[in-house]
């Protein structure tokens, strides 16, 4: 497996350790429910180096970058974020990712899925007509995920950037905890605030960069995450998951994802997209709350009160805020109604749901 900068911190902390997109990654520390509450009181602090870093650089990065991707690229300025993602030909998504505006019309950053990093450069690569300057550069980037109410005001003890007033989707970037060149954004996948820190993996960065964070978020209740509570904390705000809430067969607007589908230029399966906007799509994907006792996962059977099959599950958990039990998945369209009642197959018996609006918490 692969290591990031951060892995024998993990190990030496006693972090539950698991493979996850081929990387040695930390799944809990002092378990998930204590983890998934530091996040939304306090602050927390994730490893999400395995993530992978694209920089397209030049002229026609743009034009690339708006050929390949879903969302309006164009409206990026410097310092700016846009979520987005990257269609295949038949309507699916091949990833969803962040582009970062650089430098306007010439320096760009995409960040991609860790177990997408190899299938996004080849799918990008092959469709570079135009020779746009393309660096790889996830092997060497170290990143780090600050999240909670209490995680600004931690960070920016560490750095003269204003980082207490950075706006959402926007990063900047200059010294933190005495490294150069770090970039610090704010788009975040547990909806408790923060921010993201990225920094070149050399000259032992990662370990100056954890322990400044950790020293000055002591006293604020500062504690390492898991993959586990950042699973949790992401689908109590409705956030696809690549892999289990989208892939290569969901499209964006069958995901709920058509305000990063644009449809002021050209791009892979623009047609298809429109026609499922207007025509409405076959399936959608929803949010529920479990009424009877039950836990629903991952390829888990939804069906309606006549045990026809309407569905799949693509995600689900206990709810550490709510309590309760909540998931997403797949039905069909004309069984998508809020609040609506559905059965969850599990184990072979039906277990009562009700279809919620997003997001949960």
């Amino acid at each position: 497996m692969k290591q990031t900068p951060f892995t024998q911190k993990h190990i030496a902390l006693g972090a539950k350790m698991a493979d996850f997109a081929g990387f040695n990654m930390p799944i809990s520390y002092s378990g998930i429910n204590d983890e998934h509450a530091t996040v939304r009181n306090a602050v927390g602090v994730f490893d999400v180096s395995h993530m992978g870093e694209f920089m397209l650089k030049g002229p026609q990065a743009l034009e690339l970058i708006q050929r390949l991707t879903s969302n309006d690229a164009s409206k990026l300025t410097n310092g700016k974020v846009q979520y987005s993602c990257l269609p295949n030909e038949q309507g699916g998504i091949v990833d969803d990712l962040l582009v970062y505006c650089i430098e306007e019309n010439n320096v760009y950053m995409l960040v991609v899925n860790a177990g997408n990093i190899d299938k996004d450069w080849k799918w990008i690569s092959d469709r570079n007509v135009n020779n746009v300057e393309m660096h790889n550069i996830s092997h060497k980037t170290g990143l780090l995920a600050v999240q909670g109410p209490n995680a600004t005001k931690v960070i920016q003890t560490l750095t003269e950037l204003d980082v207490l007033n950075l706006k959402y989707y926007t990063f900047t970037k200059g010294t933190f905890a005495g490294v150069e060149n770090v970039l610090i954004s704010a788009t975040g996948y547990t909806g408790a605030g923060g921010v993201e820190i990225y920094f070149e993996d050399t000259n032992d960065n990662a370990n100056k960069i954890w322990d400044a964070i950790f020293t000055a978020g002591a006293a604020a209740g500062i504690k390492p995450i898991g993959l586990g509570a950042r699973d949790t904390l992401r689908l109590e705000m409705g956030f696809c998951l690549y892999g289990n809430d989208i892939d290569d067969t969901t499209s964006p607007i069958e995901a709920g994802l058509g305000w990063i589908t644009k449809f002021t230029k050209d791009f892979t399966s623009k047609a298809i997209f429109e026609k499922q906007k207007s025509d409405g799509p076959s399936k959608k994907l929803i949010g529920f709350e479990l009424i009877d006792r039950g836990i629903a996962r991952h390829g888990y059977e939804i069906k309606n009160d006549a045990g026809e099959t309407i569905g799949n599950v693509t995600s689900g958990t206990q709810s550490p805020t709510l309590g309760k039990a909540i998931g997403m998945g797949y039905v069909k369209s004309s069984n998508a109604g809020i609040g609506s009642e559905i059965n969850i197959w599990i184990r072979n018996s039906p277990v009562k749901a009700k279809i919620v609006k997003l997001p949960f918490a």
